[in-house]
């Protein structure tokens, strides 16, 4: 809007210029007026244009979210001022390229310096028939203490989650082989992954990654949604700004 304004000005000070020059000039020749005439129908053009230009598009703005993440497992502080929900999918090769590339980062400045709380939450997608069953096994390890570990197996091997493979990541990271196998048997932590689904589904989450980034209040994370593997650049700005705002 500022540069269409910009151009309306101008172009209205060179009409205004013309007609004062035609007020105060001598007699003129017809060449001369038939001159002053096209330059006035070239201005006349350019405003014509000038006010018929779209507008610029808005800047978006961020879509608003609020989530419970209670009886999560995450990484950091719990009272960290700051919480980052990540949606995820075990094959989903977005959220690799996140968790490999820009997660160490956002982890060695704002986790580990106790600014930020970081929950996973699993949204399995239709189309990635090893997801689910990926995620019902972190819920399995987490009967053992050991989510985090298994986590980190499922991310390296992203490219390799048959059902077949879990027990040998399971054992890899740690966990007690047989109560892993009945844990999976059972059934037991779909429940855990379908409310995660769910949880997405309640503020119109569809894809992987995606987060809930906000003010911790609680088991409580009020914040605003980013899709998509964004690089640590665009993390690190909407958190120092989320940050100033929490220290208000």
């Amino acid at each position: 809007m500022l540069r269409t304004t910009c151009k309306i000005t101008a172009v209205t000070v060179a009409a205004v210029g013309i007609l004062a020059s035609l007020a105060q000039a001598e007699p003129m020749t017809r060449e001369q007026g038939d001159a002053i005439l096209g330059e006035l129908r070239q201005i006349r053009q350019l405003l014509q244009r000038s006010q018929q230009a779209p507008a610029p598009a808005p800047p978006p703005q961020d879509e608003k979210a609020s989530i419970s993440i209670a009886g999560a497992p995450y990484l950091g502080r719990a009272d960290a001022p700051l919480t980052l929900v990540m949606f995820t999918d075990y094959q989903c090769p977005f959220c690799n390229r996140f968790e490999t590339q820009t997660l160490p980062e956002i982890k060695r400045q704002y986790i580990d310096t106790g600014k930020l709380r970081f929950v996973v939450r699993d949204l399995p997608l239709p189309f990635h028939p090893n997801a689910a069953k990926a995620a019902e096994a972190t819920h399995c390890a987490e009967e053992q203490g050991k989510y985090w570990e298994l986590r980190e197996k499922l991310v390296a091997h992203g490219d390799k989650l048959d059902a077949a493979l879990l027990p040998v990541y399971a054992r890899e990271a740690g966990l007690d082989p047989d109560r892993f196998s009945a844990c999976m048997e059972s059934g037991r932590a779909a429940g855990k992954v379908k409310a995660g689904s769910a949880l997405a589904a309640s503020v119109g989450i569809s894809g992987t990654p995606s987060f809930v980034v906000g003010r911790t209040r609680g088991d409580t994370v009020d914040g605003v949604k980013l899709v998509g593997a964004l690089p640590f650049a665009m993390f690190d700005q909407k958190l120092k700004e989320l940050m100033k705002d929490a220290v208000r």
